[in-house]
């Protein structure tokens, strides 16, 4: 190869960092991911990056990330010793097949992202509260002060909405209980409506006309003394330590987070004979697929439903 040919070559090769840089800016403006998203694309290609050695799109090859792959198997959690799961796995591979999308399509000669093939995920168990313990955990908070009050109106709320806790968290406390509905922002800042169940507007009637503070949150950190002082809008992880906190005081042995209660409003409404379609938008899922692991969790459901209606006539015979 001559020299002005290798010189062409080299001049065609883009510096690794900086197109990854290009690709998140991508992801914010055109395909409005959220901060979190592109954080974790952005330590997703850049762990494959930094093993593999590359420094030019040139250098993304099928044997590399068979590697990397490899790599990713035997690799452990941050804090555990055991394996990477096959889904925190299977991000790396989506990441990395996204971004060399993005090249191709911005015409870098790079490897067709198809080429990647993702690992095989055994299908994900969702654990469902009992309808039960469900209500035992909704009646778990009692009293009239401001905590019990708060309490009360966060399990209602996310019963009622299925809200994600960082959704849940981030409401503010000007809502329209009259009308029932509250505008939500959700993951990629698609904005989605939500309704308030009579119980959750009740709920959250009592707890609001208790509050004499000016915070804007709708949900509020209290401190932990006999007259609670208020410290600033509530954080994910103390609405996991509440509703744990209420699980143990109703006596339910499983762990319950406060997903359990959106998998729980979601198989609610699927018994209850909502449509797959509009369990979807009400959860703020983009992909059907996502929702679509319900409908496993309500196959007892309907086997109780086959074996008490059907063929009755027969039976009756």
């Amino acid at each position: 190869m001559s020299y002005n040919k290798l010189n062409s070559v080299i001049n065609n090769m883009a510096d690794i960092n900086q197109l990854l840089k290009q690709y998140l800016e991508y992801l914010e403006i055109e395909k409005n991911r959220s901060s979190k998203t592109q954080k974790n694309y952005e330590r997703y290609i850049k762990a494959f990056i930094s093993f593999s050695k590359i420094k030019t799109e040139k250098d993304i090859t099928l044997d590399k990330i068979r590697e990397f792959r490899v790599f990713l198997a035997n690799s452990t959690g941050n804090q555990s010793k055991e394996s990477l799961k096959k889904s925190t796995q299977s991000y790396y591979m989506i990441a990395l097949r996204n971004f060399l999308k993005y090249l191709t399509k911005n015409n870098y000669d790079v490897i067709s992202a198809d080429q990647i093939e993702l690992p095989k995920i055994p299908e994900r168990q969702i654990k469902i509260l009992e309808y039960n313990d469900l209500e035992r955990l909704l009646d778990s908070p009692k009293g009239n002060d401001l905590r019990s009050l708060r309490d009360k109106a966060i399990l209602e709320t996310l019963f009622s909405t299925g809200l994600r806790v960082s959704e849940l968290c981030s409401l503010d406390r000007y809502i329209n209980l009259e009308r029932g509905e509250i505008s939500v922002r959700g993951k990629g800042g698609k904005i989605r409506l939500v309704f308030l169940s009579d119980r959750a507007k009740e709920a959250l009637k009592k707890y609001l006309e208790k509050r004499t503070d000016t915070e804007e949150a709708l949900f509020i950190s209290l401190t932990k003394s006999k007259e609670p002082k208020v410290i600033g809008r509530i954080t994910p992880r103390t609405v996991e330590r509440i509703i744990d906190n209420y699980a143990k005081k109703a006596g339910i042995n499983n762990q319950v987070h406060p997903h359990t209660i959106r998998h729980a409003f979601a198989t609610d409404l699927l018994i209850g004979g909502a449509d797959l379609r509009s369990v979807q938008e009400l959860l703020g899922h983009r992909n059907v697929a996502t929702t679509q692991i319900y409908t496993h969790l309500t196959n007892q459901e309907l086997k109780e439903v086959h074996q008490a209606f059907h063929a009755r006539r027969r039976k009756e015979k």
